[in-house]
């Protein structure tokens, strides 16, 4: 029974290995496709806005998904992996810099909560007044700030944040538990 045991605890973290690797891959692929589109777009236009290649982008065909939505997907689901992975890995961490990591990890939580509200009600706000003239773009909005030389899809900013939410939520949960 104990050798079955530790056969399917080996399966278990291989397959989150191999999840895990996938999702790298696809952030990676998905990054590198994203940087480079947008530089060339500055480089013609002078002007880029962050995140508008990823929503602008739908794979793998029209009307399906877009780029920022599986990179969504692929952080949260690399991070679970992650977590899956190294739980024995940080169960002899002193209590002491768990402590630490928590408040580090609830601060991130707070930022990103308010991250996530705030671009949702811009992204809801600037949607409203489209409507308002007639007007429904619900993907090229943005947002020129924290710099107006760099303004921020919000669609992009929306969905990143969100992933940014369950990930910290996800990470206080566990840090939590242990602590």
């Amino acid at each position: 029974m104990k050798l079955s045991t530790e056969r399917d605890e080996l399966l278990s973290r291989r397959f989150y290995l191999y999840i895990f690797y996938i999702c790298a891959f696809l952030m990676a692929v998905i990054t590198i496709y994203s940087l480079y589109v947008s530089i060339n777009e500055y480089l013609i236009t002078g002007k880029v806005i962050i995140g508008e290649v990823l929503v602008n982008t739908e794979f793998p065909v029209k009307g399906l998904a877009k780029l920022v939505t599986y990179l969504m997907i692929v952080s949260v689901v690399a991070w679970y992996c992650v977590t899956k992975l190294g739980t024995d890995k940080v169960k002899n961490v002193p209590k002491s810099v768990r402590s630490i990591l928590q408040l580090i990890v609830l601060a991130i939580l707070i930022i990103s909560i308010y991250e996530f509200f705030y671009n949702f009600i811009v992204w809801n706000a600037l949607i409203t007044a489209d409507l308002v003239k007639g007007e429904l773009r619900l993907d090229d909005l943005f947002m020129p700030y924290p710099n107006p030389d760099t303004p921020w899809n919000l669609v992009f900013a929306t969905k990143m944040s969100l992933a940014a939410l369950i990930i910290s939520a996800h990470g206080f949960f566990i840090i939590s538990k242990r602590t």
